[in-house]
């Protein structure tokens, strides 16, 4: 197929943006915001989703990894599809879907109900988060990328954090479903913003969706993270637990097997070089901290310390208000500017791990440390995340911008359903080796408690849990970032090296 001018204008970022390109990235970022908002909106309703549908640990694990496995397997291949059949197109069927989704989910009366519409809300996601920055990447001029990607990022942060806020409010004055109804007014504004503002736009030589790489990657992911739920509760060497991490070893050896032969893979392994390499290690480790940890921080704020849902909302708020500080504002993209792609990751997670140390150890004295370690992970965010998704969407060619959303996306949500699974894995894991009573969930076990003594030594207990996962997350992040700047400054030397030859 011949490429026509028209082809190529549709595919290449304008030279000077799109006139109305700030206004526009409002308007995705409104969408993005209501996906990713639903990411985190869960954790404040752990305690209302144990008592009203009788949902375990687990259930509660699996209501959100639900969610974002379905996004994690399907996000590539709607990147290549709305690099093919047009962005527009389905950044509005995402927002369709996604309100379908929410409107069920808040209707649900039972865990098993909760988990299939939650899935369903993920197809809706994967749609709306591979658009929303590829539309981005083709309304603005290459030299304002990193500044779009920093408000962009930013509007993640946003969505990760607030998701505790407005989960509390909706919850101290109705029914827990209102958080996901809640969902439906946005999406209809949406709707009608993005038909009338955002152009359309699409690469004609696209690849045709990967359906079978999308099977088996969703599959394989799936396997995976239920092998490590499954551990805690069934144990690390029972059958279950073996035989479905040796189905996600299988099928993701399977996938990165076809990715590498079939012509029109979602998953290019070609792009897998030093600094793509780099910043995807970055990625999966850095949403594997921060999502692991916000799940523990909520339950922390609401089950030990006993706040409610709002106000435990309310103190996660600080994190969510030093990225969009720091982002709005321009600071984090010029700190990047100066002091490079490989150090502004490394000083990113650096302190993002400081945080989560922060939270881990001090968190017991007061609220203190806690904020402490909020703010140290905001801004280590506000550094990071910008910095990354810029080395992995530079390293993609423009025309695939889809399919580069794609990527990013997918490790983002693989990274945060992971961090939930691993790091509540350890949290449950510690708790029942200290408190050896047949319960599936701190209130489980506090009802069975017999007497003020055993229910103090089951909240120490439960404490001790989250602090080891906590630091655990930290470690995580800390490694993430110590291997992204490492392979990211061995790509600059390479390159520099071809340059001068």
């Amino acid at each position: 197929m011949t490429t026509t001018p028209q082809d190529q204008a549709q595919a290449e970022p304008a030279p000077q943006g799109h006139p109305q390109r700030w206004l526009i990235l409002g308007v995705i970022c409104l969408a993005q915001l209501t996906v990713l908002l639903d990411n985190t909106v869960l954790n404040v309703a752990i305690p209302s989703l144990t008592s009203e549908l009788g949902a375990a640990t687990s259930d509660i694990q699996w209501m959100i990894n639900a969610y974002s496995l379905v996004q994690s397997g399907l996000l590539l291949t709607a990147g290549s599809a709305a690099d093919r059949y047009g962005r527009k197109k389905m950044l509005l069927a995402g927002l369709v879907l996604f309100g379908a989704g929410s409107l069920v989910a808040g209707l649900a009366d039972s865990s098993g109900q909760l988990i299939a519409a939650r899935a369903g809300m993920g197809v809706g996601g994967a749609l709306l988060l591979t658009t929303t920055l590829a539309v981005a990447m083709q309304i603005f001029a290459p030299e304002e990328h990193v500044k779009a990607i920093g408000i962009w990022s930013a509007v993640n942060a946003l969505g990760f954090a607030c998701g505790p806020l407005i989960g509390g409010f909706m919850l101290n004055h109705f029914w827990w479903g209102a958080i996901f109804l809640i969902n439906l007014p946005v999406v209809a504004l949406g709707l009608v913003a993005v038909a009338a503002l955002v152009p359309e736009s699409k690469n004609p030589q696209g690849d045709r969706p990967d359906l079978l790489g999308a099977v088996l990657s969703t599959i394989g992911m799936a396997s995976l993270v239920y092998a490590i739920i499954s551990g805690p509760e069934h144990g690390w060497t029972s059958a279950r637990v073996l035989v479905t991490a040796a189905v996600a070893v299988v099928v993701l050896a399977v996938f990165a097997y076809w990715e590498s032969r079939v012509p029109y893979p979602m998953l290019d392994l070609h792009f897998f070089r030093r600094r793509f390499t780099g910043a995807v290690a970055g990625a999966v480790l850095i949403t594997f901290g921060m999502g692991g940890a916000l799940f523990l921080l909520t339950q922390h704020l609401q089950f030990v310390l006993g706040y409610g849902p709002l106000e435990a909302g309310l103190r996660t708020a600080p994190l969510a208000l030093s990225v969009v500080l720091l982002n709005f504002s321009g600071l984090s993209a010029k700190w990047t500017a100066k002091l490079g792609t490989p150090v502004s990751i490394l000083l990113g997670m650096v302190l993002m791990s400081a945080g989560l140390v922060s939270i881990a150890t001090l968190a017991e004295h007061g609220y203190g440390g806690t904020l402490l370690g909020l703010l140290l992970i905001g801004a280590g965010t506000a550094v990071a995340n910008p910095a990354m998704a810029h080395a992995i969407m530079s390293a993609i060619p423009p025309a695939r911008a889809g399919v580069g959303a794609g990527i990013n996306g997918t490790l983002a949500e693989f990274g945060n359903g992971l961090g939930v699974a691993v790091l509540g894995a350890v949290l449950n894991s510690r708790f029942a080796a200290l408190v050896p009573v047949a319960a599936s969930s701190l209130p489980a076990a506090l009802a069975s408690a017999d007497g003020e003594a055993e229910e103090a030594r089951i909240v120490d207990a439960f404490s001790s849990g989250l602090e080891t996962s906590q630091l655990v997350g930290a470690v995580a992040v800390l490694l993430g970032g110590v291997l992204a700047a490492a392979l990211l400054r061995r790509a600059e030397r390479a390159d520099s090296e071809v340059g001068s030859d």
